[in-house]
């Protein structure tokens, strides 16, 4: 593949690039130089490091009290950026800085289909970045929402069934009591799982059914209330869903909740097989669904012989992060009313609706699933819930929240967005104020110490 060289620039222009998609573009940029901005609408470009350094910072960025490893700030030749907005289609959810003269190539959208063709390992490469990234979301959003969450493990499929089992979620419950004992077959609790698993033999499945698509693969029906799999299970299979509903849901603290709910074209499941990790959530059929199942000894193959799939899974993966990122910032939202305006304008960003004035749009869940989607119980949710529909705004049809004007939603969300943004700001401005004067008294005792010594 032919690098074509281009004039230094601040911003790569669409007009400016080369007209063969085989070919790629190079551009320079000084040190200090901002490459890619935080929020930047309709970005076609991402990058790859050939020299120097570069920094990555996010609007959001803070210590989330050091529970979980952040993901490296500064970048490297080989390492790439902007892979997230240029797939997915959504608004940069970073700000990149030359922290040298850097040397970058760049890749229009289109593009990557070839770039794949060329060097099959920079789509595992990217593949992999993007687990870890979601990895690292899922985790910090849990343990940012609850200190007590625990840890992956298949020998916590026992709780796990049992907290089911109270919920009356019979389905889930002997789910979980199959998984355990066949994932530890040595426990000590294996005569309780046993015992539980006979009083739900009526609810216990052998598993979906199999149909062949037009393609000729194979897909695997699910009907409503279906496990796909369980958080803790071990994994070898990602997920593409093919028709139909897939809630994605996590115990924490003794309560559910649902991280999100995907739609046709989605991906599940792809953590477990990258990392060999056990599962990070759970995942329920919402509705008569078919999922496209692959394999975890063919998927390296796959990727590398199938650009088209392989730009299937990032485009998807990159869905998926900023979807994740716009959850990890509702996270950190304390105003019940400034979360719920959030995460209605992020499931209106997901589906590439323009909040203009005057377009309606009807949401697939009600105030529950909302509620659980932020991680508000019911009853603390009821007066944030009372002022959202107090504007007239918002109703409820069928159980499920419709919106009269989406450019109010937009406004509103913004509104609540940058208080909150101001807020933490002037919190930073005060801490890093504090620690200066901490310091300083620290480096006057010091010396008075040494003065008196």
């Amino acid at each position: 593949m032919r690098i074509a060289a281009e004039a230094e620039s601040d911003c790569p222009c669409g007009e400016k690039m080369q007209a063969d998609p085989s070919q790629l573009t190079l551009a320079a940029y000084k040190k200090g130089a901002y490459i890619l901005v935080e929020d930047k609408i309709d970005n076609p470009f991402f990058y790859i490091i050939k020299s120097g350094q570069v920094h990555v910072k996010t609007k959001t960025d803070l210590p989330v009290s050091g529970v979980v490893k952040r993901e490296p700030d500064i970048l490297n030749p080989g390492d790439f950026f902007g892979v997230i907005s240029a797939m997915s289609g959504h608004p940069s959810i970073e700000s990149v800085t030359a922290l040298t003269d850097v040397i970058v190539i760049i890749v229009r959208r289109d593009q990557f289909g070839v770039l794949i063709q060329k060097n099959g390992p920079i789509a595992m490469k990217i593949i992999r970045s993007f687990s870890r990234k979601l990895r690292y979301f899922g985790t910090a959003l849990t343990q940012l929402s609850f200190s007590n969450s625990i840890e992956q493990d298949p020998i916590n499929l026992l709780s796990l069934g049992e907290y089911y089992f109270s919920q009356k979620s019979w389905v889930i419950a002997a789910y979980a009591y199959t998984k355990f004992l066949e994932l530890n077959p040595q426990s000590p609790h294996t005569m309780q799982a046993q015992q539980r698993l006979a009083q739900l033999a009526a609810y216990a499945k052998s598993g979906p059914e199999s149909v062949q698509t037009q393609g000729g693969a194979f897909a695997r029906v699910y009907h409503d209330g279906d496990v796909v799999f369980l958080e803790h299970e071990i994994g070898n299979e990602l997920y593409i869903i093919q028709q139909g509903n897939i809630k994605i849901k996590k115990v924490v603290a003794n309560s559910e909740i649902t991280l999100a709910i995907l739609q046709k074209g989605d991906i599940l499941g792809e953590m477990a097989i990258l990392e060999n990790l056990p599962r990070s959530a759970t995942a329920v059929a919402y509705g008569k669904t078919m999922l496209l199942a692959i394999n975890k000894d063919n998927f390296q193959v796959m990727v590398q012989q199938q650009p088209q799939l392989a730009t299937k899974i990032i485009s998807l993966l990159s869905e998926r992060i900023w979807i994740s990122y716009r959850q990890f910032t509702n996270a950190m939202i304390e105003d019940p009313l400034a979360k719920i305006y959030d995460a209605l304008l992020t499931q209106v960003a997901k589906m590439h609706v323009e909040p203009a004035k005057g377009v309606t749009h009807t949401f697939d869940f009600g105030t529950d699933e909302l509620l659980s989607m932020i991680g508000i119980a019911p009853d603390k949710g009821k007066k944030a819930l009372a002022e959202f529909f107090m504007s007239r705004k918002f109703i409820l049809v069928n159980n499920k929240i419709y919106a009269t004007d989406l450019e109010e939603l937009h406004k509103q969300a913004t509104y609540y967005k940058n208080q909150w943004l101001r807020k933490r700001k002037i919190e930073e401005m005060h801490t890093a104020s504090e620690l200066k004067e901490s310091q300083y008294a620290s480096a006057s005792s010091s010396v008075l110490r040494k003065t008196m010594g």
